[in-house]
């Protein structure tokens, strides 16, 4: 199947006219019959009733009309597009991060390319932090997010910090610490948990999880193995956890600072060898940009 098919066929169900489908594509009416029978030949159904006088539409013709006006349309938008791209001279960068929390955490950096880089088309990767890796050793990335601790340093890797992250307790904005400024650890001895098992979570929030929850009843632990199960069940008022702070997509939970906790680096790592001069202005742009 091809777009001169499409087209073809598109043209005459609509006209329900050969010679004024013809017309319309400037090609011969035969080379119109020869694209409409090559289509139904190759679709194995008759799309098209015609007689000398009448031309109409077979029921599988009436329901293929709709899809090969989408399949059209899409293939216009796709055109569209990649000419747009390239007249406006935009310049893709492949960007990974480990799980979708660091997305809120990636926006506000992306929000100050956006203004000073009209230039940039950033591609995003969401991965599982094991097959990211992966990709940024194997240079499928030019450039990965994550904390510092979390992202073993190769090489040929260089890592620039941009902010540091507290680490927080998590509560339903229902809870009475929700009203608090900051915890110390212990007062969440008091209370269930949620732990996750998952490399989607930062390594020293995930430990801070466990040492807390070897103070707790296991009948008031709840296990998961994915961060958005976990924000589900403490906003669900199964208990609470400890995450780094960001900003939540829903108000209904709330991140306390905990006291006596370091906090963590949040940064980029890219490869010493890229000599991308994309990658250098966002790198530079991105370390110079102020995140409060």
């Amino acid at each position: 199947m091809n777009t001169d098919q499409l087209k073809s066929f598109i043209q005459v169900a609509e006209n329900l006219n050969f010679a004024r489908a013809a017309e319309i594509l400037k090609i011969t009416q035969s080379a119109v019959s020869r694209q409409i029978h090559s289509l139904e030949d190759e679709l194995g159904t008759k799309l098209l009733h015609r007689t000398t006088r009448t031309v109409t539409l077979t029921p599988a013709g009436i329901s293929f009309l709709e899809d090969a006006k989408n399949i059209m349309g899409r293939l216009k938008i796709a055109e569209q597009k990649l000419k747009r791209h390239q007249s406006a001279n935009m310049q893709v960068l492949t960007i990974g991060c480990h799980n979708e929390a660091s997305l809120d955490l990636l926006c506000k950096i992306l929000n100050s390319c956006r203004k000073q880089m009209p230039e940039l088309y950033p591609f995003l990767k969401v991965i599982p932090h094991r097959s990211i890796l992966n990709l940024f050793y194997q240079d499928e990335l030019d450039l990965l997010f994550g904390f510092q601790d979390d992202i073993p340093i190769k090489n040929d890797t260089i890592y620039k910090e941009l902010f540091h992250i507290p680490l927080c307790c998590i509560v339903p904005a229902t809870h009475p610490y929700a009203a608090r400024s900051e915890l110390a650890k212990e007062e969440l001895y008091l209370e269930n948990i949620v732990v996750c098992n998952s490399y989607a979570i930062p390594s020293s929030a995930a430990e801070l999880q466990n040492q807390i929850s070897q103070h707790i009843l296991p009948e008031s632990t709840y296990m998961c193995e994915n961060l958005q199960v976990l924000l589900t069940l403490v906003r669900a008022g199964y208990g609470c956890s400890v995450l780094p702070q960001m900003n939540f997509v829903n108000s209904d939970i709330c991140s306390i600072p905990l006291k006596d906790s370091e906090p963590l680096s949040y940064g980029l790592f890219f490869k010493k060898s890229s000599q991308s001069p994309l990658l250098k202005k966002i790198v530079s742009l991105a370390t110079n940009t102020s995140y409060n």
